[in-house]
């Protein structure tokens, strides 16, 4: 892939191509919507915690129609090929049927991104939404209208919005990892669905007092300027640290390290600022091999700052960065 301007161009045309036949650029019309859609999702339902009261064929339907949503529809005006679509997961926990076609869950959003060079795939999001509750009528199709994101049954619409926003955030992230703020039209894009999100009594996740690790403050952190500085941390380390890392191992090296020092910086100036623990969630074996090749220097210094910002793993990296 090149840079983001490249990567989602449409088809090169040259002169001679302009002068063919109007039967070829039918063609390559063809095979470019073929290219269209932007994520190669896989799908899963776990539903292995509900009553076994309750139908178990629903949630294979259900499975099929969140796969046909994700899959099928072009989220953007852009051109993606075949091996540029990015892979994601999408993973539905239901742990309880409230009845009335109503069910509580987590969604596990995963999305990653080639580097540049190698086979390796580096996490992109790896996150856990725990405030998912949504209804789902067997055989209903599952569509996302923008103009009318809280749609006539909020509970139903609640599924669909969720799964559009998070699509949105894969999108940002990825053209950001691209190009510096490359991602803000479809972090825009997420921000319109928190705006005009579903309400009702059991609906959460959407607004800044439902908690601090939320749609709404991860939406918050993205697209508000005194936040500006994530999206310095998202394409430094990915499009001139990990993306380098075959050709320019010490200038990679660094280049990641001041994505830390940002974060760093970043978290000591607004604490408990969610972007921190959603940009390093399912990042600490990345980064654990990336520095274990680092100068002494950067070593000492990675440790410092991952100890810090990512005290789950501190231990971690402790040891393995000694």
């Amino acid at each position: 892939m090149a840079d983001s301007s490249m990567k989602r161009s449409g088809l090169y045309q040259s002169t001679m191509w302009r002068k063919i036949s109007l039967l070829l650029l039918i063609i390559a019309g063809v095979q470019q919507a073929t290219h269209a859609q932007e994520l190669q999702a896989r799908v899963t339902i776990n539903a292995s915690r509900v009553s076994s009261q309750t139908d178990r064929k629903v949630f294979q339907t259900l499975q099929t129609a969140v796969y046909n949503m994700l899959n099928n529809r072009k989220w953007t005006n852009e051109t993606f090929q075949t091996n540029e679509r990015i892979n994601c997961n999408f993973l539905i926990n239901i742990s309880e049927a409230l009845g009335s076609n109503t069910y509580r869950a987590t969604l596990v959003v995963q999305a990653a991104r080639p580097v540049y060079n190698s086979s390796y795939e580096s996490p992109l999001i790896n996150w856990q939404d725990e405030d998912l509750i949504f209804k789902y009528v067997e055989f209903q199709p599952i569509e996302f209208n923008e103009n009318r994101v809280s749609g006539s049954d909020p509970l139903a619409s609640n599924l669909t919005a969720t799964l559009a926003y998070y699509v949105y955030i894969i999108l940002g992230l990825d053209f950001d990892s691209f190009s510096l703020r490359g991602g803000d039209p479809w972090f825009k894009k997420a921000q319109t669905i928190v705006n005009s999100a579903p309400e009702g009594r059991d609906i959460t996740g959407w607004k800044a007092f439902d908690g601090i690790r939320n749609r709404y403050w991860l939406m918050e952190n993205l697209t508000n300027n005194r936040y500006a500085r994530v999206h310095d941390v998202i394409y430094h380390y990915y499009r001139q640290g990990l993306d380098n890392m075959y050709e320019k191992e010490g200038e990679a090296l660094g280049a990641v390290l001041n994505s830390l020092n940002t974060l760093n910086s970043l978290n000591s100036e607004i604490p408990n600022t969610m972007f921190v623990p959603f940009f390093l969630q399912g990042k600490s074996n990345e980064l654990v091999r990336m520095f274990k090749k680092a100068t002494p220097e950067q070593k000492q210094r990675a440790r410092e700052i991952l100890s810090r910002i990512d005290i789950a793993n501190a231990n971690t990296y402790k040891q393995e960065l000694k």
